[in-house]
């Protein structure tokens, strides 16, 4: 089945089975699907080169800081050389949410990455509802998240 955030753009595949995940991020601190029972989870896999990537990070910041939302973001870098260059790219572009410096068995825990940006989407239970490639917006994550409650 598929769902769309954004009717002419962006399809989100329904993903049946959750994936637990543990991730720790560039400041040590770890990070787990349970501890985010309640709230919705956006995992976003990213790089510093891709040009969509950097177009969404302010409207990922705006979803993290949206606490009405009740939603949290996390980043996670793949495909970078230099972790110094991937935290200090976010730390300009003013990221507020964690970012974890990821691979690709890390990346394993949470899904399949089969381009950047790549995105999932947990609901409050802990299921991945969503899964989208490609660049998001703001308003197609909220529109989603309204939808569904």
């Amino acid at each position: 089945m598929v769902r769309r955030f954004l009717p002419f753009a962006l399809s989100l595949l329904l993903v049946a089975q959750a994936h637990a995940f543990t991730l720790v991020d560039s400041k040590g601190k770890t990070h787990t699907l349970a501890q985010y029972k309640g709230k919705w989870v956006l995992v976003n896999f990213w790089a510093t080169w891709c040009p969509p990537c950097l177009e969404e990070i302010p409207d990922l910041v705006a979803l993290h800081e949206n606490k009405k939302n009740r939603l949290v973001v996390l980043g996670v870098a793949m495909d970078y050389k230099d972790p110094k260059q991937v935290l200090q790219y976010a730390e300009q572009m003013m990221v507020s949410y964690p970012i974890i410096l990821g691979d690709h068995k890390m990346a394993s825990q949470i899904g399949a990455i089969p381009g950047l940006p790549t995105t999932y989407l947990y609901n409050p239970e802990g299921k991945v509802v969503a899964y989208n490639v490609g660049a998001l917006t703001r308003e197609a994550v909220e529109r989603y998240i309204a939808n569904k409650k």
